[in-house]
């Protein structure tokens, strides 16, 4: 593997402007630095600009979404030409053509009227907006692709979100590895098994129902019971992990080591996940410690937890949750 890409086969797909090319209506661009700079070493961008792939020009006249939020049509501001009816065709192929690429996930520009994932202005007939729509393109793609995790650019600048966005890639990128392997009854066991406490860290009502569905697999098809599982783990892992469930969870495998460490080590290590619940550090410090105990006592369970190493380290983002 290069030294410039961490893990090349996760594919995102992303809004084509936020990589800095100059593809919006007004010739510029909306470059991310840590989507293209950061993120972008540890996984393939498969760009899209739905407006220039569609057929519009470079510059253009802006575009706005007008009518009724759930269904709004997409207009140019001054000239009012409808673009709806081409867009949304045009959306269709374009999410189809998509699924080929296996992605684990989509990064939308937000408030666009083509790619904003929510909170997109529509002018209603009284010429107030209201920002409860979704961009063309951005609601096609995600009611195809329903499990898929995507997020709003702006939305990832929340240390949390950005967080639990690029989790959900990367357990995603697990899922599909899974399902390479051949999909499995074993196969998912032993995924669930990896994952428990990653779940449990976001939701214990979606940790029971995984559990459970889990252990009762046989009363399901084998494709019946990977939708009910994928669906249900990213709906449970779209909930934020707080401090209050990490803190739940980091205790959880603190006692696994009551047997073997010393009263100073465990008064140490209870003093890191005291300071992580009262935000004094960030949850990287005590998941470091237990990692080093993990290693040090062999122990096979942790050791096979994704929570105590979700992503890459280079991306830093337990320093700041």
């Amino acid at each position: 593997m290069s030294e410039d890409k961490q893990d090349t086969h996760i594919k995102l797909g992303i809004s084509t402007c936020l990589l800095g090319e100059k593809v919006r209506y007004d010739g510029g661009h909306k470059l991310d630095r840590y989507l293209k700079d950061v993120l972008g070493r540890c996984v393939e961008w498969v760009p899209v600009c739905p407006e220039v792939e569609y057929g519009l020009p470079i510059p253009r006249e802006a575009l706005r979404l007008v009518g009724d939020p759930a269904s709004p049509r997409m207009v140019t501001i001054r000239t009012n030409i409808d673009h709806t009816e081409g867009m949304l065709r045009w959306a269709e192929k374009r999410a189809a053509q998509l699924g080929e690429e296996e992605l684990c996930g989509f990064v939308f520009k937000s408030r666009s009227p083509s790619s904003g994932m929510q909170g997109v202005k529509v002018y209603g007939s009284s010429g107030v907006p209201a920002k409860k729509g979704s961009g063309l393109f951005a609601r096609t793609f995600m009611n195809t692709y329903p499990v898929l995790p995507v997020e709003d650019e702006g939305r990832l600048n929340d240390a949390s979100l950005r967080e639990n966005f690029i989790e959900r890639v990367f357990v995603y990128s697990r899922w599909l590895d899974y399902l390479k392997s051949g999909g499995s009854r074993a196969g998912l066991v032993d995924f669930h098994t990896e994952h428990k406490l990653l779940v449990m860290a976001h939701s214990p009502k979606h940790y029971s129902m995984l559990g459970k569905l889990v252990a009762e697999q046989k009363k399901y098809s084998p494709a019946k019971l990977r939708v009910e599982y994928i669906s249900n783990l990213m709906e449970g892992l779209k909930l934020i992990a707080t401090i209050k469930k990490n803190t739940n969870v980091l205790q959880h495998i603190a006692g696994y080591f009551k047997d073997e460490l010393d009263a100073g080590e465990k008064a140490e290590l209870q003093d890191l996940i005291s300071n992580f619940h009262t935000g004094l550090i960030p949850l990287i410090v005590p998941v470091t410690l237990l990692n080093h105990y993990v290693k040090k006592y062999d122990d096979a369970y942790l050791k096979r937890q994704v929570y105590l190493h979700p992503h890459p380290l280079e991306l830093m983002l337990r320093n700041h949750v």
